[in-house]
């Protein structure tokens, strides 16, 4: 069974996986596209952070920044051992669950023309592309989505 809960980005588990993911988009992205926020920003008062384990396994972790009327999906990564188990759906829904709670309008993020896989999953979700918002630039490589929440 998967189980979504908040938890802690400094704690040594979902930090390992954030390293893993930060790791993998610099082999991918030049650092000026890379837009990850650092661990102590995913722990500030104005994000939620969450992390997707089976068992005692931490299988994926995903966040959710508040930024006014909407909410930016950040962080989203599924370990290799967690890949076709539903773990990126499920941290999605819980993103979405939480963004409605706060009385978001809408989610909206940003991602890479590489990840064929996460573009599949936020269009699967409901997400359409859009052009660039918040201090994001169009820059040929970022795809941006987002989705209204009412």
């Amino acid at each position: 069974m998967i189980v979504v809960e908040a938890a802690d980005p400094r704690d040594a588990a979902p930090a390992a996986l954030l390293a893993q993911a930060q790791a993998f988009q610099a082999q991918i992205y030049a650092d000026e596209h890379n837009h990850s926020l650092p661990i102590n920003a995913l722990a500030a008062d104005d994000v939620r952070f969450f992390a997707a384990r089976e068992g005692e396994a931490l299988l994926g972790v995903g966040a959710l920044k508040l930024c006014g009327d909407y909410g930016e999906v950040k962080s989203m990564f599924t370990a290799d051992a967690g890949r076709g188990k539903g773990i990126a759906a499920a941290i999605l829904r819980m993103l979405e669950d939480t963004a409605r709670d706060e009385g978001l309008a809408w989610l909206k993020l940003e991602t890479g023309d590489e990840l064929d896989a996460a573009c599949r999953l936020y269009e699967r979700h409901g997400f359409a592309r859009c052009g660039a918002f918040g201090g994001y630039a169009d820059n040929g490589v970022s795809v941006f989505y987002e989705k209204p929440l009412g």
